[in-house]
């Protein structure tokens, strides 16, 4: 690989940062990372599981004292609710309220959804071949972080 590819790259990168700033913006107070959370929540629910803060640790592959930030901001906010298992309550389940739901359906599924004839243009194939070599690259730099003396 050349500098010249390697700098095309990054620029690639610097693109893709300035389209998701395009994205409608979300209403105050609520950080995009939200929509991870109830994405992964309402994911771990339709396989009928009581979903616990360790399940959204584990599927978001985040410490668990994160999580357990954004749930309570994301509770004190009305997104989500947690309840204490009536068996043990040691175990604190979590799920979305009708605030979430909305939240989720109007910024994630209807912008989305009207996004999907707008880019027909794009093959499947390629769009899964840019989010590997992203993802990849992304791995690849932050595991070998080169510094400039």
């Amino acid at each position: 690989m050349t500098i010249e590819t390697i700098k095309a790259l990054l620029d690639a990168c610097y693109q893709a940062k300035r389209i998701r700033e395009l994205l409608p913006a979300l209403p105050r107070g609520v950080a995009a990372s939200y929509f991870h959370y109830l994405e992964t929540i309402a994911s771990l629910e339709q396989t009928g599981a009581r979903v616990k803060i360790s399940d959204i640790s584990g599927a978001l592959r985040l410490p668990r004292p994160g999580v357990t930030r954004t749930v309570k901001e994301m509770e004190a906010k009305g997104y989500l609710c947690k309840t204490a298992s009536p068996e043990d309550g040691r175990i604190t389940y979590v799920s979305i309220t009708p605030a979430g739901r909305e939240l989720y359906e109007k910024y994630i599924t209807q912008y989305f959804g009207r996004l999907v004839p707008i880019l027909e243009e794009f093959s499947e194939e390629d769009v899964r071949c840019t989010i590997q070599t992203i993802d990849r690259f992304y791995r690849f730099m932050s595991e070998r972080r080169i510094t400039i003396e």
